[in-house]
């Protein structure tokens, strides 16, 4: 048998610092798991109380009992709202579930409203979650199944809400057009659904409803200010109204349980073809290194230079990965492998310091002009060999200064962007360090259509790092306040660093859904195959076109 030449990576015991590396990892991974434990408690004892006493479930009930026996949900956007909306209280998850989960052997996207948080009403961050949901459902082709138990549009703030458009009227649009491409939608009104949210159910191909919900346009209060009628919320828009009266719903269903075996019955009367876009090698080997020593391989709170190949052979199936020219531009890995089977191209920042022939050190996590020309190629190269693009993110921007404008880094770095944005094979990105700047543009960040976007724990977006726009803000800040101590300066530059460092943390990121996820690092191979086997689910790969080239 021949030897496999591409086998990648280090024994552990040949890395620097372990035992502070995993420590720091580890308090890290803690305190995220403790987070989201705590989300996961949405409102709160007593508001999950209230909800049982209303012989109802709560949303994550709904969806155990919903997923096929054994599945676990892979949630999406656990972290909405984390820290927002202080004021409020606490909108644990956004108000919303979300994620993908099998039911009936099928692959669904959920979207459950969650009842003990604010009565499950729609802030901003509700619907750029949900609308997200159903972007990823589109992408790949699932089915949607919503569980509607909402009051609504939270007034206070309904201008957030209302009339942009990303905000509540996109939900209705996606409805139409994700029907219009096939994809089944199912909706099942387990509580209120109200004002405008009621056209959710209705533009849904198939409608279950359950005793004691209902759903209106306007409630009994407005009907009488606006028409002067008197009528009781259940003869105006109840369960037995809309199936026996108005004819809207399908399906009239006496409690929770019953309505989620209904739904369950739904699905399973789906004829999904399974697409297997991509080839997949079910005989695939495990990489030859333990996942949980990507813990240990740099200090996640320190400025620190490592190999990122050490990160992929904990990845790849059989450590095996082949890199496209290995020699040549060398801040930015490129190369093939198979994650879970399937064959993925890889496009990932170096972060040890280079020397090259030419030019002397490269510094690591820096895209220079031959990197950003090399990763370019091989986006391209990728969606030639319709293959899927995983990003792996550590990136502080690209080079600045006389040498680098003068040999063309702004031409090259557009070159990257350009072939990264009309790229039309799936793509994943990865945030585990850095994520700074146009070099999170160049690795596929949140505006480049990702399929996926997940972050470890020590993942850190920013315009720039903390330090650098510390210095920066803290010179223009000072330059006009005259002659001041150095006591003084310091305590400036202090505020300025501890506010940049807090809106770089991957908890605000996850809040404002620049990312999907935060995962754990011994998770990292799971999701990515989950993922990549969601993926696999697209109908077709379009051609792509890449426009006008700086060469």
């Amino acid at each position: 048998m021949t030897e496999n030449k591409d086998i990648i990576g280090k024994s552990i015991n040949d890395w620097k610092n372990v035992n502070e590396n995993e420590s720091e990892f580890n308090s890290l991974n803690s305190n995220i798991s403790e987070k989201r434990e705590l989300i996961h408690q949405g409102g709160g004892p007593i508001a999950i109380q209230k909800q049982h006493d209303k012989q109802r479930m709560t949303c994550r009930e709904r969806i155990k009992y919903l997923l096929d026996s054994g599945e676990e949900l892979f949630e999406i956007a656990t972290f909405a709202s984390y820290d927002m909306y202080k004021e409020y209280g606490n909108i644990a998850a956004g108000g919303v579930v979300t994620g993908i989960g099998k039911i009936k052997g099928k692959e669904s996207m959920i979207i459950a409203n969650d009842a003990t948080v604010k009565a499950g009403a729609y802030f901003e961050i509700t619907l750029k979650k949900t609308l997200r949901a159903q972007e990823i459902a589109s992408k790949n082709n699932l089915p949607i199944i919503y569980l509607v138990d909402s009051a609504g549009v939270f007034l206070p703030l309904q201008d957030h809400v209302f009339p942009d458009e990303n905000h509540f009227g996109k939900i209705f649009y996606n409805n139409a057009r994700i029907s219009s491409k096939g994809i089944t939608q199912i909706a099942c009104v387990m509580g209120p659904c109200v004002a405008g949210g009621a056209y959710l159910p209705v533009m849904c191909d198939k409608y279950v409803i359950v005793e004691g919900a209902s759903m209106f346009l306007a409630g009994p209060a407005l009907v009488k200010a606006a028409i002067g009628q008197e009528i009781d919320q259940d003869t105006l828009g109840g369960a037995n109204t809309h199936s026996s009266i108005s004819g809207i719903a399908d399906y009239h269903e006496k409690d929770d349980i019953s309505a989620i075996d209904r739904i369950r019955t739904i699905v399973d009367n789906i004829n999904i073809k399974e697409n297997n876009i991509f080839n997949k090698n079910k005989d695939f080997l495990n990489p030859r290194f333990k996942i949980r020593e990507l813990n240990s391989l740099f200090n996640p709170q320190k400025l620190t230079t490592y190999d990122m190949l050490e990160i992929i052979a904990r990845i790849v199936d059989d450590s095996s990965f082949y890199e496209y020219k290995k020699d040549y531009g060398k801040t930015l890995i490129c190369g093939n492998c198979s994650i879970g089977g399937l064959k993925v191209g890889i496009v990932a920042n170096q972060k040890k310091h280079i020397k090259t022939d030419n030019s002397g050190i490269q510094l690591g996590g820096v895209i220079y002009s031959d990197s950003a020309d090399k990763a370019a190629r091989f986006v391209m190269n990728c969606n030639q060999d319709k293959i899927p693009i995983l990003f792996i993110h550590d990136v502080n921007g690209f080079m600045v200064g006389k040498d680098a404008e003068w040999g063309g880094i702004a031409k090259d770095g557009a070159k990257l962007v350009n072939a990264v944005s009309n790229s039309t094979v799936p793509k994943i990105s990865l945030v585990i360090g850095g994520s700074y700047g146009a070099g999170n543009y160049a690795m596929s960040g949140r505006s480049y259509d990702s399929n996926f976007l997940f972050a470890w724990p020590s993942a850190k977006i920013a315009v720039m790092g903390a330090d650098t726009a510390a210095k920066t803000l803290t010179q223009i800040k000072t330059a006009k306040m005259g002659n001041l101590s150095d006591e003084k300066i310091n305590e400036i530059y202090n505020q300025i660093k501890n506010e940049y460092l807090k809106q770089s943390e991957v908890t605000y990121a996850a809040a404002r859904l620049w990312i999907d996820e935060i995962i754990l690092p011994n998770e990292t191979r799971d999701k990515l195959i989950y993922a990549l086997n969601i993926i696999n689910k697209i109908e077709n790969i379009e051609k792509p076109n890449y426009g006008v080239l700086q060469v």
